[in-house]
């Protein structure tokens, strides 16, 4: 029989009733002492809106002093309904007079039934959990939205065990089995490939960690923090058939692209069209594009020259610098500049800059036989490396004619330009008459009567005698002489523009350091070198004039660079050169070389390439025995994650990268030397940043 309870007071035991919600009171019997949570809260009055009361609750009558009902009851099992009908009052949903459906115990003990009914249950398994919400969502066609409406949950919380739900069968049941925590089932769930799950589970060694499961399930994905998927973009990519997985369990950073074939092609057909563009606008002969920069492309690079602006730019250049200059002054003490005065100054240092482009111009026979590289830079946008000359496309060196002849020597035979045989004798391979110092008598004295060969060769080997007496003596002109070598083969092509014998030789890092030439510290030496070569002029027979013609700064500075790019210290496995790598160590040291500046302990640079006693070495070291005791237990991956956080800042380098204090940096004045027993010695290990 239902009764309702707002008529009459009902007392037999058994009777369900409609009881006013506002007359429902929390049991002060209640096993539960501790509050319900507010999202438990909040998922069953979702409940009730989406699906109405789906249990009654038990109630017993309250009564006064004397024993006799007040026509209010308390709530033994069901308080958090209760709870949750209250929260549709709040919201306006029902009414706080709606009658709730009760059954009444007054019979058994509110203490022992409360305590039952959160006792003697078993929680759904997670699993059928999760494959219950998939199920739900594909019979009834309903969006995460609309089952978190229904369930009280978020959206995010509903993809979370929709994609749990689509794990492979056979892990979810090895996940019931207990084979599988949560954590690695969740990892598992960032792909719903099927075979792919089943074959990295079945790959998996003793090292189950979720990391190691989700690296082996993405290993042939891109990360979205990929410069490929920056320069491209989720949308362009999704537009092209493209999918991205998402791990919903933890900061995935944007996802993984699916596909890196069509990712890559994407990117070639973007480039390509930067490179069209680029093309036609300057009007280049070629354009390649890559998506890493061919380092041994083996072409020659020509670079912009100094060039005279015409009268019209340079009034134009004048005429925007002072305006910037005036609107410069008039805003200086201001906050915050109005917003015309502001889109003026964008404009006239736009206007600036594009005349600035024109003070170095590339010479236009190197434009109509040359080409340029546009490639994929580190931080995703396309870089543009101009004025590559293909071989092919060389234009031949003038060949340099002696006076007076156009001959030469073939098999030791000399013959003149058509090839006929002159004069008579054995040649030397130089040309040189073998029997010369015969001839230089009465023939020497004809009119017009080129010196000899032999002669020729006698009285330079002289004067180089002379030249090398005399810059010996001159060692400022030495430097002009060895910074002119030098630069003649950095800039130019051949090697033949001085008389210097130095050779100098630049091997390339991109073969040894994966991303090298990509770094900041490459681009910076990469900027000063084409600076260099902006300055230099066009022929390299004016290369002594313009050399001799600096100051002593640009020479020291000139010469620092073209030395810097013929340094090598790096060491090959089966190279033995102690003494290249101790020149190296003290090279270092005079320089006071700070690498901090240039190179961070990452799990990419260092941390994941080494051992876990190498990482909590180097932990150690940098931070304290405590924080390398902290990660200690955890595994590999994980252990070189938080070593990277530990490590950020504190400027700690491996012992290849630190740089030995010379001894002149450490000795300290008499007064304020440190007693014997305390004070280090001549030289130490350091890095600069750390101290």
């Amino acid at each position: 029989m239902i009764t309702n309870a707002n008529t009459e007071t009902v007392t037999q035991s058994g009777t369900e009733i409609f009881v006013p919600l506002n007359k429902l009171k929390k049991s002060p019997r209640n096993a539960r002492k501790t509050p319900h949570g507010e999202a438990h809260i909040e998922a069953l009055a979702a409940s009730i809106t989406a699906k109405g009361m789906l249990q009654n609750l038990v109630v017993e009558p309250e009564t006064d002093g004397e024993g006799k009902p007040t026509g209010s009851y308390f709530v033994t099992i069901g308080e958090g309904r209760r709870l949750a009908q209250l929260l549709r009052v709040k919201r306006k949903a029902i009414k706080k007079t709606e009658g709730i459906r009760c059954v009444l115990d007054t019979e058994n003990d509110p203490q022992e039934i409360s305590l039952d009914e959160n006792v003697t249950r078993e929680a759904m398994s997670p699993a059928d959990q999760f494959e219950r919400f998939r199920e739900l969502s594909e019979r009834k066609g309903w969006g995460a939205e609309e089952i978190a409406a229904r369930f009280g949950v978020t959206a995010h919380v509903v993809r979370q065990r929709l994609r749990l739900g689509a794990v492979s069968p056979k892990l979810m049941q090895v996940y019931r089995d207990g084979d599988l925590t949560l954590d690695q089932l969740m990892a598992f769930a960032i792909t719903e490939d099927h075979a792919r799950q089943e074959r990295v589970y079945e790959n998996l060694s003793y090292n189950r960690e979720p990391s190691i499961i989700r690296r082996d399930l993405t290993k042939t994905n891109v990360a979205a923090t990929d410069r490929r998927a920056i320069f491209v973009g989720p949308v362009a990519y999704a537009e092209a058939g493209g999918t991205i997985i998402r791990d919903l369990f933890s900061e995935d950073r944007g996802g993984f692209y699916e596909d890196p074939a069509l990712l890559d092609r994407l990117v070639i057909e973007k480039l390509e069209g930067v490179a069209a563009e680029v093309r036609q606008a300057e009007g280049w002969k070629w354009a390649g594009v890559h998506i890493d920069f061919p380092h041994a492309h083996g072409m020659r690079r020509a670079y912009p020259h100094t060039a005279e602006l015409s009268a019209e730019d340079t009034a134009a250049a004048e005429a925007a610098q002072a305006e910037y200059d005036a609107l410069t002054e008039r805003y200086d003490s201001a906050e915050e500049l109005p917003d015309d005065v502001d889109q003026r100054f964008g404009e006239l240092e736009a206007e600036i800059e594009r005349i600035d482009a024109l003070r170095h111009a590339y010479d236009p026979d190197d434009i109509t036989c040359g080409g340029v590289f546009v490639v994929l830079n580190h931080d995703g946008a396309a870089r543009i490396e101009r004025g590559f000359i293909r071989a092919e496309d060389e234009k031949p060196e003038p060949e340099e004619v002696v006076e007076g002849e156009d001959a030469s020597v073939i098999d030791g035979v000399r013959v003149n330009g058509d090839g006929e045989i002159i004069g008579d004798g054995d040649y030397d391979e130089d040309g040189s008459h073998v029997s010369a110092l015969d001839t230089e008598g009465e023939e020497a004295e004809e009119d017009g009567k080129p010196l000899s060969d032999l002669l020729i060769r006698d009285l330079t080997a002289h004067r180089t005698l002379g030249l090398r007496l005399a810059l010996g003596e001159q060692p400022d002109m030495a430097l002009i002489a060895v910074t002119h070598a030098l630069a003649a083969q950095t800039f130019y092509r051949g090697v033949d523009a001085s008389c210097l014998e130095i050779r100098p030789t630049s091997s390339t890092l991109a073969s040894h350091a994966d991303g090298i030439e990509d770094t900041a510290p490459a681009k910076v030496l990469a900027d000063r070198h084409a600076g260099w070569a902006a300055d230099m002029p066009r022929d390299v027979a004016d290369l002594w004039g313009f050399v001799a013609g600096l100051d002593h700064a640009s020479v020291m500075a000139l010469l620092a660079h073209c030395t810097s790019l013929t340094v090598n210290a790096v060491k090959q496995p089966w190279e033995r050169k102690p003494h290249t790598q101790q020149t190296a160590d003290s090279l270092a040291t005079a320089l006071i070389l700070d690498m901090t500046a240039h190179w961070l302990p990452t799990v990419r640079a260092y941390l994941g390439r080494v051992t876990k006693a190498h990482i909590l070495a180097a932990v150690r070291e940098a931070v304290g025995d405590e924080a390398a005791d902290r990660i200690a237990g955890m595994k590999k991956q994980a252990m070189a994650e938080a070593a990277e956080q530990l490590l950020a800042g504190t400027g700690w380098l491996p012992s290849l990268l630190q740089t030995t204090r010379s001894a002149w940096l450490t000795e300290q004045p008499e007064a304020e030397q440190v007693p014997d027993d305390t004070q280090g010695t001549d030289a130490e290990t350091f890095s600069i940043a750390a101290e």
